[in-house]
């Protein structure tokens, strides 16, 4: 079935949706699936293609593209080499033998290193290059580390169109091409920046104020909706990006025989009698994309784990592991857990949240199952936490 949407004059959404994906890299949830969006831009002297689609949906870029009668494409704009962009550009490439492949430098070594198109189709685009389609201008825009190296924006003044690839983008099959549903647009694109742009912030704040300069009409994103009110996205991107943190506490933990799980009970109810909002997960429940998500405001992370053979559980070694990946503004941290015989648990969780800069709160360990002093040890670390939200003005 041919899907072609029109985004303004001269300029169709020809992508796929991909209502049934579920998962991405082999490592990030897709609760509501994805799409990827691709863009015809028709001048009236050249034509142009942005972004091509998934491998796996290549069949329907390309019965998009036959429909609506396209024998010649000029230019096919790679705005990034990963391959839920590019898997495309092989196959397009010959169905279009004319076509030019514009990329960005570090765009190109990696479509030639991926295999996916021979050097001598893609020609380098700087930043700031203009590139005409006669009444139609593309103007490109280099914006490293949203959320690789090679990444570029591609910008149509005349119609005031910005296409931004990865950036501002969402996780989210729907059918509406516009974000409509802005509450669940919001929820979808927090959580993307989440588990993608959350460690480039401090570029991603450059890169806002970038756009805003442009003030465009329409962005574009590569996955998800468009935004026919930019305001909403980038205002959303800009309080993510931020150094503003929460009243928040997060609290991922994983329990073996209920000893830890009675300690994040009582902290838990410690916390929020204090007027603190906590979010807990059970790791051997929880989906890593809400975890992630929550992390994007949160003043405070608190990890929950039982010793296994000395060590702490995999499992919280993990999310340690992936909130030291994703590098959240939090700006306090603790643990807590027990242990049987000994061991350095806390010690291999600390060493693992090393890129966190974090003030580290005192630790509660308790030797089995937590006694009287393991509980006033957990009011004091509330405390601990409490005095520092009201230090910063969030409680």
């Amino acid at each position: 079935m041919v899907l072609v949407r029109e985004v303004g004059p001269g300029i169709q959404w020809v992508g796929a949706i991909d209502w049934d994906r579920r998962l991405f890299d082999a490592l990030i949830p897709l609760p509501d699936g994805t799409s990827y969006n691709s863009y015809l831009v028709k001048g009236s002297e050249k034509t142009a293609l942005i972004d091509g689609v998934d491998t796996s949906m290549v069949d329907v870029l390309l019965e998009n593209l036959e429909s609506l009668g396209l024998r010649k494409l000029d230019y096919i704009v790679s705005q990034h080499a990963e391959q839920d962009h590019s898997g495309a550009i092989s196959k397009l490439a010959k169905v279009y033998p004319e076509a030019q492949i514009l990329a960005s430098a570090r765009c190109m070594d990696l479509l030639v290193a991926f295999s996916l198109i021979p050097p001598d189709r893609v020609r380098e685009v700087k930043n700031g290059e203009k590139v005409s389609l006669g009444d139609k201008t593309l103007e490109f825009i280099h914006v490293p580390w949203v959320h690789w190296p090679d990444t570029i924006l591609t910008y149509v003044p005349e119609s005031k169109v910005l296409f931004t690839c990865d950036f501002l983008g969402s996780h989210l099959a729907t059918s509406d091409l516009y974000a409509n549903d802005e509450a669940r647009v919001y929820k979808s694109a927090k959580r993307y920046y989440a588990e993608i742009m959350m460690p480039f912030r401090t570029q991603i704040q450059k890169h806002l104020a970038r756009v805003n300069q442009i003030n465009p009409e329409v962005i574009a994103p590569s996955h998800g909706p468009l935004y026919r009110n930019p305001k909403f996205i980038l205002d959303a991107y800009a309080d993510w990006s931020s150094d503003k943190v929460k009243n928040q506490v997060v609290l991922p933990f994983v329990s073996m025989h209920g000893a830890t799980k009675a300690m994040i009970d009582y902290f838990t109810d410690a916390l929020i009698s204090r007027g603190i909002f906590v979010q807990s997960y059970d790791l051997t429940k929880s989906d890593v994309g809400k975890i992630a998500e929550s992390l994007v405001d949160a003043a405070t992370v608190v990890v929950g784990s039982p010793t296994v053979l000395a060590g702490a559980h995999p499992a919280a070694i993990y999310v340690a592991f992936l909130a030291n990946a994703l590098r959240p503004k939090a700006k306090f941290a603790s643990i807590i857990g027990s242990y049987g015989w000994g061991g350095k648990m806390p010690e291999q969780i600390s060493q693992a949240i090393s890129n966190l800069k974090v003030e580290v709160l005192q630790p509660v360990i308790a030797k089995g199952y937590p006694k009287e002093e393991d509980l006033k040890a957990l009011d004091r670390l509330a405390d601990d936490v409490a005095s520092r939200h009201k230090g910063m003005g969030i409680l």
